[in-house]
């Protein structure tokens, strides 16, 4: 279940959120985590663990940026103000990739190990939501919710042998 995001696709916007501070390291040539989940506000941080330099850039549409070549224990941040998908990458070693989902509510989720994952205020309603997963796509069922009750979803991702 690494690299999911489970999220309310059709859920009410907020005015107000609550800024949340994540982090992408970058350490083995890899970004650790590669997929990351944050509000409309909110700040991700990117250390370099590795011996040698990284630049962090994207240039998706929800925000285009260069944080610039930076050494090991050096760390740069960017603030992301619109939702939607970015897609971040290294100029200097090309293999590496993260996703960051930006959204304008927090009713979203990254799933625990064994895939289990829990939203709790949710108002009352039908809502479509979805498990999406940096490179399967996505996967959306239809789930109600009742007032004051609790509603269950299930999802199966198809898993590619490499």
């Amino acid at each position: 279940m690494s690299n999911v995001v489970v999220f309310i696709k059709d859920a009410p916007q907020r005015v107000t959120l609550a800024p949340i501070r994540a982090t992408i390291s970058q350490k083995d040539e890899a970004f650790v985590p590669r997929v990351v989940a944050i509000t409309r506000g909110s700040t991700v941080e990117f250390p370099n663990f590795d011996p040698y330099f990284h630049n962090v850039f994207s240039l998706s549409r929800a925000a285009s940026f260069d944080l610039g070549r930076f050494p090991r224990g050096d760390s740069r941040s960017r603030k992301f103000a619109s939702a939607g998908l970015i897609k971040v990458y290294c100029h200097i070693h090309s293999h590496m990739s993260a996703s960051i989902m930006v959204f304008d509510h927090d009713y979203f989720r990254i799933p625990e190990p064994d895939g289990g994952f829990a939203m709790s205020d949710v108002p009352a309603g039908t809502y479509r939501i979805s498990a999406w997963h940096e490179r399967i796509g996505e996967s959306v069922r239809e789930v109600r919710v009742d007032p004051g009750g609790r509603a269950q979803v299930e999802f199966s991702l198809p898993v590619h042998d490499r």
